[in-house]
């Protein structure tokens, strides 16, 4: 006898519960949070209904499922999830037009019933393993970081270029730590070349000397040149900038900090390095893979792994017909980023790889929808490493072991494709989008907006 305890997981408010035998309510809207108190009595209740056997089903709604499903793993229940999108599909289909917390309760609780398919059986922490969660706030703070870059960079554009000469671009602490300080030219102008020397020594461990700090002052005078004598308030600029500059040497601490952290997680987590030995796949990449993915065979196929990246496209079959569009992009975004980044370097290592988009790209395909496709058979190579238990090896297309080097060397000689190449293949995608432009706009009817000029014909008034 089937028992199913559906849980509408809430955040803040209370969650419900429905318990169904083989399909059939026994109670519905039972009103819970996440104590020990309540969860015990309900746990009881459970019994008292000859409830032995219960498949928990929850809905993965932020982090609060995770204490749930834990608790009722530790007292012997079998835990499921259900991804929020189909749960909202069979939603409708079930109650089109209420939505509401006992009627979702409900629906969780008949799903084995009327979906078994799209359950996923929990195994690992989830959001609470640490790995998986470091990754991603690792990823948070390099983008939070760009950000700040961009608009370092737009404020530093308002000295001059000269100051991107002397600084460089690519922002080091040392560049930051000047201008967290010296952004104002007046100041730097003041500071004079012996104090600044000593500065830029002390931040840059002996790479910045005198002649930094002499070109330094050259940009100030510069800048100073430029806006003349009542064109700019430098002191607020610098102190703009220096903001900006110290959010910077701060999230640069915080990744430092992360990235120690995440590599001791990965070498507990994978204490044989079988994702670092992929090609393309770098201390990053390989942790964050390690940890979004987590345990292979909690997947049931190599293909619900792919799934899982959201790098397959999307299949409308009818018939004879069968169209594939663009990618699904369902699943984890920051394991999809990383594997498009891992791919497009795997093409210059492994030969079968970079045999393979040589392949499709002289099919006329797009660069970026080529690396999709090699991603998909990275991910597939990768994961069947990490449930067989063995590093990947470098194989030319014969099935030959190779080295690092070796497969460069092979991939530069026989499967470089030529910049030119790209172009054209580029162009003539455009192209054929303009023509297919232009044939949508012949279609339209007279009255719609066109991009030709118009005609303007002289009237019977106007006519000579």
């Amino acid at each position: 006898m089937a028992w199913t305890l559906g849980i509408d997981v809430a955040v803040r408010a209370a969650h419900q519960a429905t318990l169904a035998r083989d399909g059939t309510t026994v109670w519905r809207g039972r009103k819970f949070s996440t104590r020990p108190a309540d969860l015990e009595r309900l746990w009881a209740d459970l019994f008292l209904a000859d409830a032995t056997d219960v498949t928990v089903v929850v809905e993965p709604t932020r982090n609060a499922w995770i204490v749930l499903a834990e608790w009722f793993r530790r007292r012997g229940a079998r835990v499921v999830m259900v991804p929020t999108t189909q749960s909202a599909d069979l939603r409708k289909y079930y109650s089109k037009h209420t939505k509401n917390d006992r009627i979702d309760s409900e629906l969780l609780a008949r799903l084995p019933l009327l979906h078994p398919e799209g359950l996923r059986e929990y195994s690992g922490q989830g959001p609470a393993d640490p790995l998986r969660r470091l990754v991603r706030q690792r990823s948070t703070m390099i983008k939070r970081r760009v950000a700040v870059y961009s608009r370092l960079d737009a404020l530093v554009e308002l000295l001059g270029p000269a100051w991107y000469a002397v600084l460089g671009s690519n922002y080091g602490n040392a560049a930051l730590e000047f201008l967290a300080r010296y952004a104002d030219p007046n100041t730097v102008i003041r500071l004079g070349q012996g104090r600044l020397s000593r500065f830029l020594i002390a931040r840059s461990r002996g790479a910045w000397r005198e002649d930094h700090a002499a070109g330094l002052i050259v940009a100030a005078k510069e800048t100073l040149m430029l806006w003349g004598p009542d064109g700019m308030n430098f002191a607020e600029l610098g102190d703009d900038i220096a903001h900006e500059a110290e959010q910077a040497l701060f999230l640069t601490r915080q990744i430092k900090q992360i990235d120690e952290r995440v590599a001791n997680l990965y070498a507990d987590a994978d204490p044989k390095a079988i994702v670092a030995s992929a090609p393309g796949v770098g201390p990053v990449i390989s942790a964050v893979i390690a940890g979004r993915i987590g345990d292979p065979h909690r997947f049931t196929s190599l293909a619900a792994i792919r799934a899982y990246t959201g790098l397959v496209p999307k299949v409308s079959q009818s018939g004879l017909s069968k169209v594939e569009s663009s990618i699904t992009k369902a699943g984890d975004p920051l394991l999809r980023e990383m594997l498009y980044t891992a791919a497009d370097q795997a093409r210059k290592i492994d030969p079968q790889i970079a045999a393979k988009y040589q392949r499709l790209m002289t099919g006329d395909r797009h660069h970026d929808s080529a690396i999709c496709h090699l991603a998909t058979l990275l991910v597939t190579r990768i994961a069947t490493c990490m449930r067989n238990g063995q590093p990947y090896v470098l194989r030319d297309v014969d099935g030959t072991p190779i080295t690092d080097a070796q497969g460069r060397k092979i991939v530069k000689e026989r499967y470089q494709i030529q910049p030119r190449r790209r172009d054209n293949i580029r162009h003539q995608r455009m192209r054929d989008r303009r023509k297919q432009a232009a044939g949508q706009e012949s279609q339209e009817s007279p009255s719609a907006p066109t991009s030709r000029p118009a005609k303007h014909e002289p009237t019977s008034q106007h006519a000579v």
